[in-house]
């Protein structure tokens, strides 16, 4: 990623002063190992990106300019594809967009793979920021390797394009799966006020060129189906990817309650939020580096590892500031 074009809602990299004021960590590519490939027949290859905006962030940049891409009326969010595209020739890091990056290196793994024999799949993920930039992903890898299988499944993502962005991305046969949250309006942006103030008039509005939509099917949840969650801050809490894994790993089907059984660790809720009910007693906002080194132990669960005896800090090994020398 570059600094050309950026939005202003865009966080830049904290480590600017030891390495790029300009560049900022976008995500990774990883592939299925043999066990899972053997499992769902093919060989998968993920590329996921991490978000990194907040919801009271998203009211900054009200400009939704639509851009066109490629021939036809096919257009898209400006400062998404700004991020997905842009580059320097006079930076030291941003010589090649996160596009081309991300491209090379997929391609790269293709004809490795099916030099193999093997067959091959393509899934994007991305939360947030993440989510539109996945789907940019996936309309360049659809588009520059036809009939390979792609998938894309989202949390929490805004908007990218508008009704031709979306038909093309059916055409060409991108599987999409949104997740959201019911009280998180990240996904009602961009174009709040023609997709949800005017939904009335959708019968109207899905013929201009200029109206966003949204692609694929789409999964909601909802915060009070989940019994550990608080009934307060919905607005600020609601947009977190912890929330989110949350309700979806406790999540049976609509009109269900909430599973009890729930495999990740309700604590991881409160990494950086506080929004667990406080009989739980977990501390809030505890990814923090006093909390820094906790291990994952048998049972599932995060906690701060044993010590050795001689590893416990006790009162008699400390010398008192009053003790005469």
């Amino acid at each position: 990623m570059s600094h050309v074009d950026v939005p202003s809602w865009f966080e830049r990299s904290h480590l600017g002063e030891t390495w790029s004021k300009d560049s900022n960590w976008m995500g990774y590519v990883a592939v299925s190992n043999d066990e899972e490939s053997e499992r769902i027949g093919r060989r998968d290859i993920v590329m996921a990106w991490r978000g990194t905006i907040a919801p009271t962030e998203w009211f900054t940049d009200l400009k939704a300019m639509l851009e066109r891409i490629g021939d036809g009326k096919i257009k898209v969010q400006h400062g998404f594809r700004s991020i997905y595209k842009s580059k320097s020739e006079f930076t030291r890091y941003n010589k090649l967009s996160a596009s081309e990056q991300v491209m090379e290196e997929v391609n790269r793994l293709i004809k490795f793979y099916k030099a193999k024999g093997e067959e091959i799949s393509f899934t994007i993920i991305g939360h947030s920021l993440g989510g539109a930039l996945a789907l940019l992903n996936a309309y360049e890898a659809a588009t520059s390797i036809p009939g390979l299988p792609i998938s894309v499944i989202s949390f929490g993502a805004p908007r990218v394009g508008n009704l031709a962005f979306k038909e093309k991305l059916d055409e060409i046969g991108v599987k999409t799966l949104r997740i959201v949250v019911k009280q998180d309006i990240v996904p009602k942006f961009p174009g709040f006020i023609c997709n949800n103030i005017l939904h009335k008039l959708n019968f109207v509005t899905k013929k201009f060129n200029w109206v966003y939509r949204h692609v694929g099917s789409e999964l909601k949840l909802d915060m009070f189906m989940s019994p550990y969650l608080k009934r307060e801050s919905y607005l600020i809490g609601s947009h977190n990817l912890e929330i989110y894994l949350h309700l979806l790993d406790g999540f049976l089907g609509k009109q269900r309650k909430f599973r009890w059984n729930a495999r990740r660790d309700v604590a991881l809720v409160n990494k950086s939020t506080d929004m667990l009910i406080e009989e739980l007693r977990i501390p809030k906002f505890w990814y923090q580096l006093p909390y820094k080194g906790l291990v994952l132990n048998k049972h599932g669960r995060w906690v701060k590892p044993c010590r050795e005896p001689e590893d416990v800090p006790s009162p008699l090994s400390v010398p008192s500031e009053n003790e005469l020398h």
